[in-house]
This record gives structure tokens, sequence and C-alpha cells, in this order.
């Protein structure tokens, strides 16, 4: 273990991965991706309600086949439409909330200075990994934290080497931490549920506060058996197998890295390193034909996308991980398993598809959804009429305990996503309580 200390954000390593893993398709999943891809890749295609609507270049960047995949994912591969839906909640989501203009590096910075969110290393899958600590908390403006903690989520993604498209959450919280506003909890949580679908791959939760235990307890046995699979508390990193040393921190994590967070050293660093990658791939985009649908693999490598349409699997992550968990007294209780979590009433029921390893999960549905997300049916979803700040919590319906469980990794105390630290407030939020505009 080396005792060098560590300032920077460390270079992804190489894709593990030796072929596009979103290559083949079933028939019936080519048939719904041509039927989005052609909806938003006609020359007339404008973004409906929306005063000049015709797509910009970076919408199109965005609009990648792999982003087609995903929100066809998150939807089950239930019809076309649903993803279309979705996709144009997003796309204006992505708009009002700034992401193109005002939410820059300059802007949020202020919220960086303490490091209460980091990006450092990668998981043996090469998933960025995304650390929190609460207790670093350092701001009271609801509005700047919601938008840094989605500013740090979009550099994970410019982190992500061809054929990732997940990231490894690690909280910790450790230190007792100022609780988070509910609302910004709850906001951040509907941002991420909206319009990250397919992004959570692994959470790693440690030193959970009593309060927020008592959450996952409850909550737990309702969270379909893939998301749970994705959640451990107080793992044992290395052992499992998680991480290799090289990549993690020492502090807590016990990797070989004794990272110290010094802002001047680590902020210039990353937002260079992301401006970088970013232009490089956009750059390739561009003489691949900058077209909607063209695959991230492919200009990310600068290989060429393999034939569509063949059928089997698709991903490594499907694999499942066997992982032990060290459970700490009183602390971390491992709830029972319920085979079928209890479904709304009023939504219909959508096809199954195989759950995929890496991806978040549905707990109100039989099937594997991904966490991140609302449920798929979710056509009607409030995400456009939300304000910059993510939405007003004080108009967002309660969440039953079964309803709230792809939370649960998203904010796992729920301010750890927005800055704050983990306590009661988080919980409730994570579940829907009521009290604050997220």
């Amino acid at each position: 273990m080396s005792s060098e200390k560590h300032y920077a954000a460390i270079r992804p390593p190489p894709t593990t991965h030796k072929e596009d893993p979103r290559a083949r398709l079933s028939e019936h999943e080519q048939k719904l991706y041509d039927e989005v891809l052609d909806h938003f890749a006609k020359e007339d295609y404008s973004l409906p309600k929306i005063e000049k609507g015709q797509l910009t270049d970076d919408e199109k960047f965005w609009l990648s086949r792999e982003c087609l995949l995903r929100y066809l994912r998150a939807v089950k591969w239930k019809n076309a439409h649903a993803a279309i839906h979705r996709l144009e909640a997003t796309l204006s989501w992505r708009r009002q909330f700034g992401l193109y203009d005002v939410v820059s590096a300059s802007h949020v910075e202020p919220e960086a200075v303490t490091g209460k969110e980091i990006l450092y290393g990668y998981d043996v899958k090469g998933k960025p990994a995304f650390y929190m600590i609460p207790s670093r908390q350092n701001t009271n403006e609801a509005t700047r934290q919601i938008q840094y903690a989605v500013w740090m989520l979009e550099r994970s993604i410019d982190l992500m080497e061809p054929g990732v498209e997940n990231i490894a959450l690690l909280i910790n919280f450790a230190d007792r931490a100022k609780n988070p506003s509910i609302g910004t909890a709850r906001a951040v949580l509907n941002i991420l549920q909206d319009h990250y679908p397919e992004r959570l791959g692994l959470a790693l939760i440690i030193n959970v506060p009593f309060l927020v235990n008592a959450f996952f307890k409850i909550i737990m046995p309702f969270v379909d058996p893939v998301t749970r699979e994705k959640v451990k508390f107080n793992p044992q990193v290395l052992k499992d197998g998680l991480f290799t040393p090289d990549m993690l921190m020492k502090e807590w994590w016990e990797g070989d890295h004794d990272f110290e967070y010094v802002h001047e050293k680590y902020w210039g660093d990353l937002v260079g390193l992301c401006e970088e990658r970013v232009t490089k791939w956009k750059k390739a985009w561009r003489e691949q034909g900058a077209n909607v649908g063209q695959s991230e693999w492919a200009y990310k490598s600068g290989k060429a996308a393999a034939e569509d349409g063949a059928e089997g699997e698709f991903d490594d992550d499907k694999k499942e991980e066997k992982v032990t968990v060290t459970e700490a007294p009183a602390v971390v209780v491992e709830p029972p398993v319920v085979s079928e979590p209890p479904k709304k009433a009023a939504e219909p029921e959508a096809q199954p598809e195989k759950p995929v390893d890496g991806q978040l999960s549905e707990p109100s549905k039989k099937d594997a959804e991904p966490e991140l997300e609302k449920p798929a049916d979710s056509e009607t979803s409030e995400s456009t009429k939300r304000q910059n700040t993510g939405g007003n919590a004080g108009q967002t319906e309660g969440n039953t305990a079964a309803q709230s469980g792809p939370s649960t990794v998203a904010v796992s105390g729920a301010g750890a996503v927005s800055g704050g630290g983990g306590g009661g407030d988080a919980a409730a939020a994570a579940a829907g309580g009521d009290g604050g505009g997220e």
C-alpha cells in the first residue's frame, strides 16, 4: 500500500468489453428500437409543445443508440410510444434545467469545495465510483445543491468507457451531519427516476445511521430482488471482488490510495478531463455522420458498431455477483425477501423482460426495473411540469413503501446525493413523506 498522497481523479481504465455489449437485439427489441429511432430521426422532427423544438447537436448527440435502448429497457420493452414519451420528457427537462447553459462547472463550484461528492476510481467492470460524504455538507441553497448533484452525475457519465453505462455509488454516513431538506432529497430522487434510467449499477453503503437503517429495514422487503442485489450494506469491497485496491480510497474503504480532497488540485483536473473526453467523442460523432441513434461504442472506441438484429445475451453484467455482506450490530438488519412486491391498483402490468444485472428495478412489478426511475408505465410523468430545481415536492404525491423501492439506492439517505447528511428526514423523503419541497 502506497503512502503517497493522491489529489486528482483516476483516469478511466480500458474497457473490459471486447465487443459492443448492446449490439445484439431480439427481433421484438429491434422492431421497437427502429420505431423509436425513426421517430426522432425524421428531418422535420420537433419537440412537442416546445418553441424552437428542433433538436440541437447536443441533443442529437445525447440521443445515442445506447440512450434509446436504456429508455426502452426502462419501460420493459412494452411499446415504442412509452419510450418516446419518456425520452421527450427528458429532452424537455434537460433544456428547462439548464444542462446546456446554466448548470456549468463555474456555477456549481461553490458546492464542490469541501469534497462532499467525489468521482474517484472504477469498479472491476469499469463503472465510475461516485463517492458521497454527507458530513461535508457546506451550503443551504437547495437549488444549487440539486444542480451540483446532477452536474456530478453528468461528469460520471463522461468518465464511462465504451460499453459502460452504470455508476457505482459509495456512500459513507460516518460523522454526524445536518439532515437534508426533504424537499431537496425528493427533487433529486425525482430527477434520477425520471431522467437517468438504467444508470445505477451498484450501491455500497457504510456507517448507516440508526434512522436510515430503520427505513431500509422497512422498505427492503418490498424492493425487487434484482434491485436488492445491487444494494450492499457494510460490504467487504475488496474481498467480494467489487473493486481492486488500486481503484479505491484508503480511508474507510481500505483501498491503496491515500486520497485527500484539495479543491484546487481536484476540481480543475476533473473538469478538464471530462471536457477533453467529450470533445474527442463529439468530433468522432460528427465524422461518423452526426445522426440520432449513433452508437456510443462506435464514437468512443473508433470501431464500427456490430450488425443489429442478432438474438442473444448482450451484457456480461447479467452474470450474478456473489457478494458477502458484513452486518454491523444494531446497524444493518437483513430484511426478509418478498417474492412479489405489491402493485399499484391503477397501473397496468408491463410485459416482463429478463432482469439485467447492473440495472435497477421497480419494486411495484415482478420484473426487473432499472433503479433511478419511476414505474415503467408512468406515461403521465410529472417531469415536464417541474421547475428547474426538479419539481415542487409539495405537489408530489406521497409514495407508499412499495413504490419507494428504487429510491433506496439512489438516495440511501436521500441527502447524500444532494450533499446533505443522512437521517430521519432523509429516510422519510425517500419514503415519500410530506413536509418540505424537494
